[in-house]
């Protein structure tokens, strides 16, 4: 079967294929984690999928919509944690910002962190995922403040850009032929972060 053929609009009332979107979404991630906005077109997409322009138009009016929906599929937000330890739910924490920038879509979200304030309709969606983040992750240290687990005088902020901070550096400066075996640590790595941190601001 041939490319167009492949990619042909359906007949009226037939469902859209999900295999093409998955592909054209794995294409996008690829290409913008690659190459950032830049130089992040459709024809680089449709090549990368396999598909052709009209495929991709068909589902989405335009780059920026198209990349939109890539972040909504390939980043995953950081969920509230509250497991009764401020350690515990910081290294949940840790976890997951770690799979994100170690995972499958983790140049997209690397990326997106440092370009995304330039792409206008891409900056707005971004900015709510960063929020929705920052809320999560200040709830965990203000909790342990309040369960005495933490120094009262603790700086929200500080702990956090250590701990994030700490997370994205692991990422940005391992090389990519170590990333696989890096990521295959991240527990342990984790772990040692947020109790190297905690060991400084620990109550008692």
């Amino acid at each position: 079967m041939t490319g167009n053929a492949l990619d042909a609009a359906p007949a009226a009332g037939r469902p859209r294929d999900p295999e093409v979107d998955r592909r054209v979404l794995r294409a996008a991630a690829e290409v913008f984690g690659e190459d950032g906005w830049g130089r992040f077109t459709v024809d680089a997409v449709a090549r990368r999928a396999g598909v052709g322009k009209a495929s991709i138009y068909l589902r989405w009016p335009n780059k920026k919509e198209l990349l939109a929906s890539c972040l909504e599929a390939r980043v995953t937000p950081v969920a509230d944690i509250d497991t009764g330890s401020v350690r515990e739910d910081l290294v949940r924490l840790a976890g997951q910002m770690l799979t994100s920038f170690f995972g499958d879509s983790g140049r997209v979200t690397t990326r997106l962190l440092m370009d995304a304030d330039r792409i206008p309709g891409v900056a707005e969606r971004v900015k709510e995922l960063r929020q929705s983040q920052v809320l999560a992750a200040r709830a965990i240290v203000r909790r342990g403040i309040a369960r005495g687990e933490l120094k009262s005088g603790t700086s929200v902020t500080l702990l956090l850009d250590a701990i994030v901070g700490g997370c994205l550096n692991h990422a940005l400066s391992t090389p990519d032929e170590l990333r696989g075996r890096v990521g295959e640590g991240l527990t342990d790595y984790a772990e040692q972060l947020v109790d190297f941190v905690l060991g400084a601001v620990t109550a008692g």
